[in-house]
């Protein structure tokens, strides 16, 4: 194990004495302490799930980026391993930045994007970007192995290679931005993860204001091929990409030898504040699953003061309907999590607010409405909310605008906004809510539409569950919810 991982190591625990875990997750994945943010080189590798990050040990905010590790046995409880991979070569002195993981005849290989600034620290002005491989045997400890793919001349930013082996080759998608500030994707083949050649252009300026195509992935899924990726530059239109930076994809037909052909552009993925970077893998049994990083650049991150910031989206499911939607949802896996079940059904609201005394700081919820019987012209759920409603994030229902809401301006510290989506036209609506101590994730009818956002709820306060109606009468037919235990192992 190299020197700069030892360092490395002994930081983050050193860190860890200092942090104050209040707005720490019960059950998503987060750094030991220091900086997180995309998830890297998901994998289920002889018999485990591997998950790595983006991590800056250190201290809490970005720095050269580390590789950290963690493990599962079934996608819920996991373990921290030693960090997989720090900046110590030439080609990766300033950041072992994002990639992938593939299985190569019992190896675990790992393709990231090793990054040097070239004037200096943190001067983004003249920069080299390359894709790298380490090898490891164990699963833990990685040998590098150098550079094995340079971008063309004039190319400053390539980064993330995500990999994937199909009818005998490997295959790498990489994001790139052109000297004239156009985003590309761009397709390479190899026989030995070491030489690469290129392929073709996928996606290039699919909006004039996009210059950068950030973290691709590209999977089969359904009988379509879904091109995932983050792209920066677009602006707010409407109700739409109203975060600093975007996650979404376009569906398409490939084939090796043929050039993808778009069916559907690009769709956003999540519609919350903080859902950045997804990257999929396989299951075991063959579904197709992500994590993302639930934050934002730029965005106001309170834990920081804790010593720690950054964590993961819940694991879903990713699932193309026959419109070419791809739709994303909670993994079945996740029950296990579950004790204290409780279930309230058909409650009346008339123009009021409802204490449930659920409490919320790890829970989980499943509540139906009845459209049929409410007219009120706001209602729904208070979450992470003191008992007279002064804060909480609010999750409704607007029947003026015929939108669901996700409420930020009462939610705690620092973070605004709303985001919201299209009520969808049916006669029952189900919210299902998982509530973690600073993140609430949304999914709406089944997995019709997601919301990821964080919160931080000015402590000490209650957290419970209200419900609400406002100028008229909401129906709840059903509500269950549970305290959600620990992923930690």
């Amino acid at each position: 194990m190299s020197n700069a991982i030892d360092k490395a190591n002994q930081a983050v625990e050193n860190l860890e004495k200092e942090m104050n875990k209040e707005y720490y997750p019960h059950f998503h994945l987060a750094p030991q302490a220091g900086w997180m943010n995309d998830p890297n080189g998901l994998i289920y590798f002889k018999g485990q799930y591997h998950a790595f990050y983006q991590h800056h040990p250190y201290n809490e905010n970005w720095g050269p980026m580390h590789w950290g590790h963690m493990v599962s046995d079934d996608l819920v409880t996991w373990r921290r391993l030693p960090i997989a991979i720090a900046p110590d070569q030439e080609f990766d002195k300033s950041g072992c930045f994002s990639g992938s993981a593939v299985d190569n005849h019992g190896e675990l290989c790992l393709l990231y994007t090793g990054h040097i600034w070239l004037n200096g620290e943190g001067n983004d002005s003249q920069i080299s970007q390359t894709q790298c491989l380490a090898i490891s045997r164990d699963g833990i400890h990685f040998e590098k192995q150098g550079t094995v793919l340079v971008p063309k001349d004039g190319i400053m930013h390539f980064r993330d290679p995500k990999v994937w082996q199909q009818d005998g080759k490997w295959w790498m998608v990489v994001g790139q931005r052109t000297p004239d500030d156009v985003g590309e994707v761009l397709l390479y083949c190899s026989n030995d993860l070491k030489h690469w050649e290129f392929d073709q252009i996928v996606v290039s300026n699919i909006d004039p204001n996009v210059y950068m195509l950030e973290c691709p992935d590209f999977f089969p899924l359904g009988d379509k091929w879904v091109l995932m990726f983050s792209p920066q530059g677009m602006k707010a239109k409407g109700y739409q990409y109203r975060n600093r930076f975007q996650s979404g994809y376009i569906v398409g037909d490939w084939q090796p030898g043929k050039p993808f052909s778009v069916i559907k552009p690009f769709q956003e993925m999540d519609f919350g504040h903080d859902f950045y970077a997804p990257q999929s893998f396989l299951a075991a049994d063959g579904r197709r699953i992500v994590f993302a990083w639930m934050d934002m650049w730029e965005s106001a991150m309170p834990s920081k003061k804790d010593k720690w910031a950054g964590m993961f989206t819940l694991p879903r499911e990713l699932i193309l309907d026959q419109n070419n939607k791809v739709r994303n949802r909670p993994i079945k896996e996740l029950e296990a999590l579950r004790e204290k079940p409780q279930s309230l059904s058909n409650i009346i609201l008339n123009n009021q607010l409802k204490n449930t005394h659920i409490q919320s700081i790890s829970c989980e919820l499943k509540i139906e409405f009845d459209l049929t019987q409410s007219d009120a012209e706001r209602f729904g759920l208070q979450l992470a909310a003191t008992e007279d409603g002064n804060q909480a994030t609010l999750l409704f229902v607007d029947l003026q605008s015929n939108r669901i809401v996700l409420d930020r301006s009462l939610s705690g510290l620092e973070l605004q906004g709303y985001r919201s989506v299209p009520l969808p036209e049916t006669d029952k609506l189900t919210l299902h809510v998982f509530i973690d101590s600073s993140s609430v994730e949304v999914f709406v009818n089944e997995d019709l539409y997601s919301f990821s956002s964080r919160i931080y709820p000015k402590l000490p306060a209650k957290r419970q569950i209200n419900l609400f109606a406002e100028n008229g009468q909401a129906k709840v037919t059903k509500l269950d919810s549970w305290q959600l235990k620990s992923i930690y192992a």
